[in-house]
């Protein structure tokens, strides 16, 4: 028996074959999709999670490093880790909101797996959390009885990171480590948009050319495929694939974006010095950028916090740096791009929407309405466009549907403009967030028998 699973940059899914109808297993509370998430007491609790409750071996002599620095580490601060210190999926949202300053919390570490330049203790940690979140889904996996030793993993055309095909190598090799450490066997990988594309093509009665636009948390993919009947059972579909583009831009950029543009006023963005300079602005986008590693670094870095204080004793509005103070030291990053998130959300049904902003015991109320928000967002929403265009001029051909699919695929914002990019070819979905999971499922029979 084998799997497809979708390690994702907002979710993780996995699928089997059930003869020829792909079942999505329950990873969370009954429930298919787990969001990519985790919460633990401290940074250095992920490494010894895994080997003293998991039972994983540190990855080499580097692996081996961080192992014992992390121990240590923890036993300096007197934590004494218990397996149920460290959540998944929504419990670890819950963990982090209900405690952020005491909560190390990641949300969507495969945003980080393609940095370049960073240190071997980096990787090796990048590595562990894969690992850590992967045990944890082979576990839920294991409870439904289903053999997952063969898988087939999916991936974006291009990891986020600036190496090219670099960051893609790196990426996918801590997908493979970690993957061959919690305990699957035989291991491939396909492209995410190439999977999305063999669930529609299950539905085909005649051979057609397809744009498969395939819009994640972390990234947009996009894959001009013929398929139909012709090709449904065929192992190599190399011959298949007309065109590809990616790009490390997705649902998050746009919560991001609009979290820097309409969001972060009360915490002083834009604002003044005494003296009538403007704040600088890295020191609003940085806290925000949560897929970001070194905007992250940078931000909650110990020496930032004499900047902040600076900026805080020499700002016309000091109360408003108070609260990007409190941000920094609570680690609110991810409760603003939260708000963001929900308001975009909102915008798509109503013209306006008015929410609360909780800063520890402040609380700011605001009112976004959705011209701002489709402002905030635009740069992002282009660069995905792009990448449309990009695989039809590839192409050169005009393809006969739009198959679009990934969680943030539902916006009636980008639905709108791939429609006005292709105004006489019919856009048409299925699962937003399972056709990668189940066509990664069909592609692993394939492969597995």
């Amino acid at each position: 028996m084998s799997i497809g699973f979708d390690f994702g940059t907002a979710n993780c899914s996995v699928a089997h074959m059930d003869d020829q109808t792909p079942v999505l297993l329950a990873l969370e509370n009954d429930q298919a999709y787990i969001p990519s998430t985790l919460a633990a007491p401290t940074r250095d609790s992920v490494s010894e999670h895994l080997f003293r409750h998991r039972h994983i071996e540190p990855n080499g002599e580097v692996g081996e490093r961080l192992l014992r620095r992390s121990i240590a580490l923890n036993r300096e601060e007197d934590i004494d880790l218990q397996v149920e210190d460290v959540a998944f999926g929504h419990a670890a949202l819950d963990v982090y909101l209900s405690d952020p300053q005491e909560t190390y919390y990641v949300k969507s570490p495969k945003s980080f797996l393609g940095a370049m330049g960073l240190h071997d203790i980096q990787l090796a940690f990048f590595e562990d959390l894969v690992c850590a979140m992967m045990a944890n889904i082979k576990s839920q996996i294991a409870l439904s009885g289903v053999d997952s030793s063969n898988v087939v993993i999916g991936r974006p055309i291009n990891f986020q990171g600036r190496g090219g095909e670099d960051s893609n190598r790196q990426a996918e090799a801590i997908l493979r480590s970690a993957a061959r450490r919690v305990g699957f066997r035989h291991i491939e990988f396909q492209f995410e948009p190439v999977a999305a594309g063999l669930e529609y093509e299950s539905t085909l009665t005649q051979d057609k050319t397809v744009l498969v636009v395939d819009i994640g948390g972390g990234t947009t993919d996009c894959s001009l495929i013929q398929m139909g009947p012709t090709w449904r059972h065929k192992d190599q579909r190399q011959a298949s694939l007309i065109a590809h583009s990616g790009q490390r831009v997705g649902g998050n950029d746009l919560d991001i974006h609009l979290a820097f543009k309409q969001l972060m006023y009360p915490f002083g963005y834009k604002s003044q010095t005494l003296s009538g300079l403007e704040m600088p602005m890295t020191q609003f986008w940085n806290p925000i950028a949560i897929n970001d590693v070194t905007a992250q670094q940078s931000f909650y870095a110990r020496e930032n916090l004499k900047d902040l204080k600076h900026m805080y004793k020499n700002a016309a509005q000091p109360e408003k740096l108070a609260r990007l103070l409190t941000v920094y030291h609570e680690t609110l990053g991810h409760r603003v791009v939260k708000n963001a998130e929900d308001i975009k959300i909102a915008l798509s049904e109503y013209p306006q929407v008015t929410t609360q902003l909780d800063i520890v015991s402040d609380q700011v109320s605001l009112t976004v309405e959705r011209e701002a928000m489709l402002e905030a967002i635009d740069a992002p929403k282009r660069k995905m466009m792009s990448l449309v265009e990009e695989a039809l001029t590839q192409g050169g051909v005009k393809p006969d549907a739009v198959y679009m699919t990934g969680g943030s695929a539902r916006s009636p914002i980008l639905r709108s403009a791939v429609k006005q990019l292709l105004p006489d070819v019919p856009v048409v979905s299925g699962s937003y967030f399972g056709s990668v999971t189940a066509g990664l499922a069909r592609w692993s029979k394939l492969c597995f028998g």
